[in-house]
């Protein structure tokens, strides 16, 4: 029995080192196909591999297909987008707090970029649903209030607005992969190009 007991305390550490290994190989690999799903939705597993620091075959041991790889992170990617705008601030003038939220909303548009369009592959489609509909509700909603207080123009129809807004969001991340624009310009822009285009 005591011999026992001292290998299996003898293994304790090893096996907690093996956890700790493991954990920080997944972490790496999702970190390096969020960022590489961001530019490019149909990069490979070896490249995700290779930016990660691990080998394919320590890939599959955490994630058995490509596809159970891309839905984990599209759904990180929402958790995060849902965690983040929820503690914007939209209360107060409406032209502010849409500035506030576009701000925010750049820079998750410009960190997750294409991994949406990857996981329209991954995920269900209530769940792709999901992902663009509570953002848009929050923009929506401003819009309204803005709309009623004459803050924003109201003779175009507001899912024509926020398609425009959405189009702006995306046109500035692209700008900045492509070097026309500084990531640190592009909230000022995005902000400043959708409240023109929505003043009445």
């Amino acid at each position: 029995m005591a011999v026992e007991t001292n290998s299996t305390a003898s293994q304790a550490p090893q096996d907690r080192g093996k956890r700790a290994d493991a954990l920080r190989n997944i972490e790496a690999i999702l970190d390096a196909a969020t960022r590489l799903l961001a530019v490019n939705p149909d990069v490979s597993v070896n490249e995700i591999a290779k930016a990660a620091g691990v080998g394919r075959v320590t890939l599959y041991g955490h994630f058995d297909s490509r596809t159970a790889l891309i839905r984990e992170v599209a759904q990180r990617a929402i958790h995060n987008t849902s965690e983040v705008l929820a503690t914007i601030d939209v209360e107060g003038d409406p032209r502010e707090a849409l500035g506030r939220l576009l701000e925010a909303t750049w820079r998750l548009t410009h960190r997750y970029g294409a991994v949406v369009i990857a996981g329209s592959q991954a995920l269900a489609p209530e769940d792709m649903r999901r992902a663009h509909d509570e953002p848009a509700a929050r923009v929506i909603s401003l819009l309204t209030r803005g709309r009623d207080a004459g803050e924003f123009r109201a003779d175009v129809p507001i899912e024509w607005q926020v398609g425009v807004i959405q189009a702006i969001l995306h046109g500035a991340s692209v700008a900045v992969h492509r070097g026309e624009i500084t990531g640190d310009e592009a909230p000022t822009l995005v902000r400043d190009t959708a409240i023109a285009a929505l003043a009445p």
